[in-house]
This record gives structure tokens, sequence and C-alpha cells, in this order.
């Protein structure tokens, strides 16, 4: 019981600190889609690395993501960029957005929660039966 008095106590210690941006709960808690850019226009050849490469002038980058078609085995022209810091982000998107890169104008926006397909979809009527002649 003890133990849990003193992580507790430590928590709101965190959650207080007087710099909220570097604050570890911060990090854990509101890191997600802040600080993450969605961006479209990207050249077919460009890789993750490069992608990476050029946002990281703004800021640490903790990842870069180029969505792949399956199928043809190339980029589908969009991906994401996360930054560890938001206002990192921010930067980047202002600086970035409408900029060249390999070839290509690109656009950068924010990126948006996942919409969840199943609730938008309507829920399909089961077949009616054909009426029983006797």
């Amino acid at each position: 019981m003890a133990a849990a008095g003193r992580i507790s106590r430590g928590f709101v210690k965190l959650l207080s600190s007087p710099n909220p941006i570097a604050s570890p709960a911060r990090l854990i808690f509101h890191r997600g889609l802040a600080s993450t850019l969605f961006v479209k226009g990207i050249a077919f050849d460009t890789t993750e690395g490069k992608l990476a490469e050029a946002f990281s002038k703004f800021g640490q980058v903790e990842g870069a993501k180029i969505i792949m078609d399956k199928v043809k085995n190339r980029s589908k022209g969009f991906g994401y960029v996360t930054f560890a810091v938001e206002e990192d982000a921010r930067k980047a998107l202002t600086d970035m957005n409408g900029k060249l890169l390999d070839g290509r104008v690109v656009f950068v926006d924010m990126a948006r929660a996942r919409r969840n397909v199943a609730d938008s979809v309507p829920k399909a009527r089961r077949p009616t039966e054909p009426p029983i002649n006797d």
C-alpha cells in the first residue's frame, strides 16, 4: 500500500512539473496525434529515410512511415512523420507545407484520429425469406 502511495505522489509531481512540454507524463499521455503529421504528394521513389531526413531539420523525428500499395509494391503517395515534441511538428507543418521534396510538392497537415469503419457502415439486413405457399 505504501508503494502505491509513493507512485501516486510521484505521478502528481510529474503532472505538475514546471515545464509541461518536457514532462514525462505529457510524453506518455499526450504525444499521439499532436506530434504526428500527415504528408501527401510524396514521390513514388521517396524512401522513409529521405522523408525523415527532410523533416529532421525541424526537430527530433521519431519515425517516418510511407503507406505502400501492396499490389503495385510502391508508395501510395502519402505517409506520416512523428516528432518527439509537438512544437517541432507545428514548425515543420508551417515550413514544409507546399515545399518540394524529391521533385514533388508535398502538402502537410496534422494527422487525424482513425475513424472506426465498423461504426460508420450500416449493418446489412438479412435477406427476406420467400413466402411459403401452401
